[in-house]
């Protein structure tokens, strides 16, 4: 015995722990001695502690591997050629153009300065190629991020007035702790935690969120103040239209931009399905829709304002300084971080939660797959790094994933070029900045955030797959409205959460009856498995020798769908067939098995009519038929066997083993004097398995009076006689001087070579009696060799629900045979 597992023993005797190796017993419970003494047994081990250690602990493989995954881009560097470069250098050119005019006008949003946008917007393209996994997102300044930093600015210039000179030295901040938090998350590789929101959350996040921002910029749009536009997005719309005839000439470079705006977006679209042939003109125009506007109504208001700098017709940014005028290491400080930890979450889970859904979007769209962990680490390092040139807070952009895409973007290094165009602009347009006119870039922010908004199309088809998520939708839009974007982002993901507890909380299983099926293809019935094979394992139609049928098992309600004029036969009488449906866990064992029981009660009748003599001998709850009613129902069979069909179940808990120990306990009490057979049937883990043989599940109970089990296994053929299995008995057979050939056919010498190939595996149920000890037929040597799929010492445990019915009705059947005869085990076969 290995030292350390005497150590473990002696040490379990000293606290008083009983320990528990059912492998360790013989197979003695009426399994075939032939099977058992053989190399054709199986005895399947349980897994291990050691095991699981091994599987979670990196090697230094592993370890590489992850210091690898950090810089993406070797991957794809040394392939790097001049038709992609091509291909990115129009990309970013493109990119380049329109993140100038829309990082100066998400500054804005962020109660910032112009410049602080394209410092975010350079920084953002130049660091995310080194650690990028998608080709197509650009990371930069976006409206939603840039209205919750713009919310974080106002409340902590209100708290502390000291910053209302500096209003950056917040927005760096925010984004130097918010962008330290996903990195972290990010290189831990917790990138999965985004999967615990919702796709309606998101949804109605980014619904919300445009309507707040597009209500918003409605007044600088209109030239209308007097009124803060930070507050909730009813109280801005209010105010807006009670103040509407403060209208001033803001209206008409705002206006007539968000009209040219979407005309030449309409027009474009139009163009490109009435001349198809020059499509990617029509798209590059649409796409340089922004740029172009801007240009043009900066002409205009050059014109209007060159000889009237200092008191403009309608109001302009004016100075944007040249260069990197705010490049310092951030100020961090408990009054600045106080100011906005309560936003915190929310700017986490805004920077997460957009760039993450818009990259898996991309990626499935160009046939690539991302790492979610990667991608944080991304956001990380570019919202760390930012704020020591002055940027805020920024993620991936969908307008500019868009358009990156269909601009033809070929690798991640597109962003390299793109921070060459807006290091340009910073260096060398500034001056032009000068007179873009404020209300052109609210224009430019309505416009943008329009196809943020949930379409009715969408909520529509999120109606028809599940109604309650469409509520859930209008509810975190509501709250958006009418409180804050933080507000409804939590709102969506706790109701979005609480509907997921109650599923999994009241989820039941479903009781399965049998039906015999055709496969019917054109005029002809298939899917006898024990029809001619042909290629890749399907049925050879022409070789059926008669219209075949085979069992399969529907919900005895019909809660699937399923044609209800089909007759839903049950198993046996006495024998339940109960699939999970949502896992068993704690969280659902207990309303499951509730179900289960109460079911079994109703349809089911005791073993012993007379188990309580006196009155008084009745437990409370169960005082009795009232005076001249039955007892129970004679025509009601006695429960026998229970089958669960754990094929949706991957783990179990100590809860919930326990709960199926008690129900066990108690359906043995309700069955008595006899025991209920418990039969498990697609079970997918081995952690699995262990829990349940640990709780005494697996194997049969006792019946010394009875006949004894009569087990049955699935078997299927061996591989080829390249397999190790013919390797050692081709050994054994040469040593006794004879030689068994290992797969052959009857009256067959020689093999061909497609003989010795693996062909398809082929199971079947086998019966195996206590009483015999002479070789099955599927083990003769004119045969293919045959083995066992699961262990031997799991008599109970099946591979499918087929199996597991044949082992119970068999067992059910030679219990009636013995009680029927009067006697004990008298070697019954069936």
């Amino acid at each position: 015995m290995p030292q350390s597992r005497q150590l473990g023993q002696t040490l379990a005797k000293a606290l008083g722990i009983k320990l528990d190796d059912p492998d360790t017993d013989n197979v003695t419970r009426g399994e075939s001695v032939f099977s058992t003494h053989t190399t054709d047994s199986f005895i399947e081990q349980q897994p291990t502690s050691a095991e699981w250690i091994a599987e979670v602990t990196p090697s230094g493989q592993d370890m590489i591997n992850y210091v690898k995954s950090l810089f993406p881009f070797l991957s794809w560097i040394g392939f790097y050629n001049l038709q992609w470069f091509l291909g990115d250098l129009v990309a970013g050119i493109t990119i380049g153009a329109v993140v100038v005019p829309q990082g100066m006008a998400y500054a804005k949003l962020a109660n910032l300065p112009v410049q602080f946008g394209l410092y975010s917007s350079f920084m953002g393209v130049l660091i995310y190629w080194f650690f990028a996994t998608s080709k197509d997102i650009t990371i930069g300044p976006v409206a939603v991020v840039s209205t919750v930093t713009g919310t974080v600015v106002s409340k902590a210039i209100k708290e502390y007035p000291e910053y209302a000179d500096e209003p950056w030295v917040i927005a760096s901040a925010l984004a130097l702790i918010s962008g330290c938090i996903v990195l972290f998350i990010g290189l831990i590789r917790c990138g999965w935690i985004v999967e615990l929101i919702p796709l309606v959350s998101l949804a109605a996040f980014m619904t919300g969120s445009a309507i707040n921002i597009a209500a918003g910029q409605v007044p600088t749009l209109m030239g209308i103040s007097g009124f803060s536009t930070r507050d909730s997005t009813y109280l801005v719309i209010i105010n807006t239209l009670k103040n509407l005839g403060k209208t001033d000439l803001n209206a008409a470079m705002g206006l007539t931009a968000l009209t040219m705006l979407y005309l030449i977006r309409f027009s474009c679209a139009w163009a490109a399905k009435k001349f198809p042939n020059h499509h990617k003109l029509f798209f590059f125009l649409s796409t340089l829709r922004a740029v172009f506007v801007i240009l043009l109504y900066t002409m205009i208001s050059w014109l209007v304002n060159m000889h009237r700098r200092s008191n403009p017709a309608f109001a302009i940014l004016k100075d944007v300084p040249r260069g990197f005028q705010h490049a310092a290491v951030p100020k961090i400080s408990t009054n600045i971080i106080r100011s906005f930890i309560s936003e915190l979450p929310a700017t986490v889970i805004v920077l997460l939660i957009e760039h993450i859904a818009i990259s898996k979007s991309f990626g499935r769209v160009n046939n690539y797959i991302i790492n979610p962990s990667q991608e944080m680490v991304a956001i990380g390092v570019t919202n760390v790094l930012a704020p020591f040139l002055g940027g805020y807070p920024s993620t991936g952009s969908f307008s500019r994933t868009a358009i990156k895409s269909k601009a033809g973007v070929r690798t991640p290094f597109a962003g390299v070029i793109t921070a060459v165009v807006v290091l340009l602009a910073i260096y060398a347009l500034t001056a032009v900045f000068f007179y873009i006119p404020s209300a052109s870039l609210a224009a430019v922010i309505i416009h943008a955030v329009g196809d943020l908004i949930t379409s009715p199309n969408t909520l529509y088809k999120f109606w028809r797959i599940s109604p309650i998520e469409v509520i859930i939708f209008f509810v975190g839009v509501f709250v958006t409205i009418f409180s804050t974007i933080e507000n409804g982002i939590y709102a969506t993901i706790c109701i979005s959460f609480a509907v997921f507890m109650f599923r999994v909380l009241k989820s039941r299983g479903r009781f399965l009856g049998r039906v015999q099926v055709h496969s019917v293809l054109g005029d002809h019935l298939i899917g006898n498995d024990s029809n001619v094979m042909g290629g890749y394992g399907t049925i050879d139609v022409d070789s059926a020798p008669s219209p075949p049928t085979r069992n399969v098992f529907l919900p005895i309600d019909h809660g699937d769908g399923s044609n209800p004029q089909v007759e839903v036969a049950s198993p046996y009488p006495g024998i339940f067939i109960y699939r999970f449906s949502e896992g068993f866990n704690y969280p659902s064992a207990s309303h499951t098995l509730d179900y289960l029981t109460s079911h079994i009660f109703a349809n089911t009748r005791r073993n012993r009519s007379n188990a309580y003599s006196r009155p008084g001998d009745r437990p409370w709850n169960d005082p009795g038929p009232k005076k001249g009613q039955q007892e129970q129902n004679d025509e009601l069979p006695t429960l026998k066997a229970i089958i669960f069909d754990f094929s949706s179940v991957n783990n179990v808990d100590v809860t919930s083993v326990q709960q199926l120990i008690d129900v066990r306990n108690q359906l043995d009490r309700y069955a008595a004097p006899e025991p209920v057979d418990f039969h498990f049937a697609c079970i997918n883990n081995r952690w699995t398995k262990r829990g349940l043989v640990s709780a005494g599940f697996g194997y049969p109970t006792p019946r010394p009076e009875h006949a004894r089990w009569k087990s049955i296994f699935s078997v299927a053929e061996i591989g080829g006689s390249d397999s190790a299995a013919a390797a050692a008995e081709l050994e054994a057979s040469e040593k006794e001087g004879t030689l068994r050939p290992t797969i052959s056919k009857p009256d067959t010498d020689i093999m061909s070579p497609s003989q010795n190939s693996p062909g398809p595996s082929k199971a079947s149920s086998i019966t195996q009696s206590a009483s015999k000890s002479k070789a099955p037929e599927f083990a003769r040597t004119n045969e293919p060799r045959k083995v066992v799929v699961h262990g031997l010492n799991r008599p109970l445990f099946h591979i499918d629900l087929t199996s597991a019915l044949q082992s119970s009705i068999a067992n059910v059947r030679a219990r009636e045979e013995v009680e029927a005869a009067g006697g004990p085990d008298i070697g019954v076969d069936v």
